[in-house]
């Protein structure tokens, strides 16, 4: 009697669960299994492109990576996980359909389990946070803080209240790691380069805050070439706060722990991330900070069937000498893993050996605006354009299929022989608005 096929769950088309989900489908015998890979979203982000995506270096669209065409031998389901009973090996799921059904989640059977959501930002009760803080983890994040600043420039520029022109002109980031490092250069290199095209503001004008916990920045980098992003940082000006919190920032005025308040419109985000809250529904065993507990072959201890990898995974590191150490969440390992784990579940299914996940941390790039940069890799050290230019290549190799490479290549060559796109498109975000308006009061819409 023909063996059924076994179903693969994948929970998260992030960088582990679209990779695993890959290599899956192109390792997978005929009839051997069947992959099914849930996530809210058609697409993964690689998330390191999203300071260039701000900063219009990049389109939107080229950031991003489709499930549907990417893991076409997979069966793509877009909604959200809402609860797993492992020992029953189902899924409560809901998506779209079930909205409008207004049917509830539907269960979903399985019987090997792999767990990849990802992780969320990790926010801390700072009065005013919910209602003016702004993230960035998404693509959608990312271009609504292009369009918020560009906003703000043109509010500036149209007010007569100094008030109102110096809170738009403050630009506030708190979290001195990859994110809020990047995100800031990167922004700010674009907005004084769209000063120019302002008859009444100036580059100096702009004034940019980097707000950070600890003594030092880019902790990733190493501390010397932390040290020289902190100089370049504060060498263009901008107010680097080291071993400083945000208190506050109700009323639009951001206070911090040194006594310093800053009236602004923009306040971004990017103080650290946590794992996603659908492991807490779970029935598996997670560590003290909500991360599964992993064995070094990436499995969930002491469960069977049950695999996960990633920022939601508390994962052995077996390169470092101490024993109780688990691999940082990143990118880099998030790959490695991807292949490690979708290898493992092949051979689970083959019942052959597993394999442990061993990965020696390589080093870090990091781009600090248009043509600057820090790295350290494989021991050596760079800076400037050298940097810089490696984080684009090591990210051009990095990011999934050729299709996605070739288009972002291309945008790079055509922003390098042009000039930069300074354009706001914040209507985007409401694109309904004008016909509303139209509707409500006889308005026409080209009118405006």
């Amino acid at each position: 009697m023909a063996k059924e096929p076994a179903r693969i769950l994948v929970v998260g088309g992030g960088y582990v669960g679209m990779y695993t989900a890959l290599r899956l489908q192109r390792k997978l015998r005929r009839g051997e299994a069947t992959v099914i890979v849930i996530d809210p979203e058609p697409y993964m982000t690689y998330q390191p492109f999203l300071p260039e995506a701000a900063a219009g270096s990049i389109s939107p669209r080229h950031v991003v990576v489709p499930l549907r065409r990417t893991l076409d031998k997979c069966q793509v389901v877009i909604g959200e996980v809402r609860s797993i009973d492992h020992a029953k090996r189902a899924a409560a799921i809901s998506t779209l359909a079930t909205h409008e059904e207004g049917t509830g989640a539907v269960q979903i059977r399985y019987d090997e389990l792999i767990l990849a959501p990802g992780s969320v930002s990790r926010t801390l009760p700072v009065p005013g946070l919910a209602e003016y803080g702004i993230g960035f983890k998404t693509v959608e994040e990312a271009i609504g803080l292009r369009n918020h600043v560009l906003e703000q420039m043109d509010i500036a520029s149209s007010t007569r209240d100094p008030a109102v022109r110096d809170a738009a002109l403050t630009f506030v980031f708190v979290g001195g790691g990859y994110a809020g490092v990047e995100a800031l250069a990167e922004l700010e290199d674009m907005a004084r380069y769209a000063a120019r095209y302002y008859h009444n503001l100036e580059p100096e004008d702009l004034r940019f805050v980097l707000v950070e916990a600890t003594g030092r920045i880019l902790p990733e980098v190493g501390e010397e070439m932390g040290s020289y992003a902190l100089r370049e940082l504060r060498g263009r000006n901008i107010d680097v706060r080291l071993d400083t919190r945000l208190d506050s920032c109700a009323d639009r005025v951001a206070v911090l722990s040194d006594g310093s308040r800053f009236p602004t419109r923009t306040l971004v985000w990017t103080a650290g991330v946590k794992a996603h809250p659908v492991l807490a529904a779970t029935d598996l065993p997670l560590n003290g900070r909500g991360r599964l507990k992993c064995t070094a072959a990436l499995t969930v201890d002491g469960v069977e069937h049950a695999w996960g990898a990633g920022d939601a995974a508390a994962v052995p590191d077996l390169t470092s000498d101490d024993s109780d150490a688990v691999c940082a969440p990143n990118a880099q390992h998030a790959v490695r893993q991807a292949k490690a784990l979708a290898d493992n579940v092949l051979a689970s299914l083959r019942d052959k050996p597993l394999k442990e996940y061993r990965h020696k941390y390589v080093g870090s790039v990091a781009s600090l605006g248009l043509h600057k940069g820090v790295a350290h890799v494989y021991g050596r050290k760079l800076k400037g354009y050298p940097a810089w230019f490696m984080h684009r290549a090591y990210h051009l190799s990095r990011i999934p299929t050729f299709n996605r490479k070739a288009r972002v290549l291309a945008e790079w060559t055509l922003t390098g022989l042009f000039k930069r796109e300074i354009v706001s498109l914040g209507s985007l975000e409401n694109p309904r608005a004008e016909f509303e308006l139209a509707a409500d009061t006889g308005r026409h819409p080209e009118a405006s």
